[in-house]
């Protein structure tokens, strides 16, 4: 497995965080979990060599060979795979929760926790871009196409003062605010930016902190795969044993122990 990392064009600075390839020779091995936590980032894949499949609770989607998807914004563990045991090679692109709302233009909490063909939800533009990179052989090329494309859809959009001055509390946290102090700050109420949180994020301010709190361990953790970091570093992020316990089951499925005696290779090579 090999996975690249590649520098999101400036005029996407914030608004796309990661851009990645990963290439494979076969499958991964079956006593790999091959589970990917929720990060709270919504994304499209490209996969450009193979088909690819992934299954959460809610929903199953196998996108062939060249076939864009869009994956909503998750608070729920899915497993990924390769369609046949051949090469297999994927773009992804993940957005921050700023860059969502402003480059989809969607409602996210419909688009949550599933899983589309990019063209069944942007239509015809969506299928021009998506011959263009499957007849493209280069992938810096193709990768620079799919930017260009995510450019355009940007700068049709308006930003939201109020939910970037909250997603930024949240970041700079690192997901420990809460919603009372995030009334006090902004003036506005907890309803008030409930719904915008579930309208433009997906998620709420609440479950959004959740997310980037845990992240903050889980991507250390992953780098080390080691039960003892958990131990000793569960109290940054959470309030007791019971609550680490909770929350990190809510998010791979299963308890730290457990997760830490499995096999996770595919998932944790995108946090080395």
């Amino acid at each position: 497995m090999r996975l690249q990392h590649f520098k999101p064009d400036q005029q996407l600075h914030g608004y796309v965080s990661k851009i990645w390839v990963f290439e494979s020779s076969g499958r991964v091995p079956s006593e790999d979990m091959k589970l990917i936590v929720p990060n709270g980032m919504a994304k499209i894949t490209i996969p450009f060599c193979n088909g690819v499949s992934g299954r959460n609770k809610e929903t199953y989607n196998l996108s062939k060979e060249s076939q864009i998807t869009l994956i909503g914004i998750c608070d729920i563990p899915a497993v990924v795979d390769v369609e046949n045991d051949a090469p297999s090679g994927n773009i992804g692109i993940e957005f921050s929760p700023l860059g969502a709302y402003r480059i989809l233009q969607l409602r996210q909490s419909e688009i949550k926790n599933r899983i589309f063909l990019f063209e069944d939800v942007f239509g015809k533009p969506a299928r021009q871009i998506q011959e263009i990179i499957a007849n493209t052989e280069s992938i810096p090329q193709k990768i620079k196409i799919i930017q260009a494309y995510l450019i355009k859809l940007l700068m049709k959009s308006e930003p939201d003062p109020i939910l970037n001055y909250c997603i930024e509390q949240i970041k700079a946290s690192k997901g420990m605010i809460t919603v009372n102090e995030l009334e006090s700050k902004t003036g506005y109420s907890s309803r008030w930016l409930y719904d915008k949180f579930i309208d433009k994020v997906g998620l709420s301010a609440k479950n959004l902190s959740s997310i980037v709190r845990f992240m903050q361990f889980y991507e250390q953790w992953a780098k080390k795969a080691d039960y003892d970091y958990a131990k000793d570093h569960m109290y940054q992020y959470f309030y007791d044993q019971a609550h680490f316990i909770k929350e990190f089951k809510r998010f791979t499925g299963l308890p730290p122990l457990r997760f830490a005696k499995s096999d996770n290779e595919f998932g944790r090579i995108f946090y080395k």
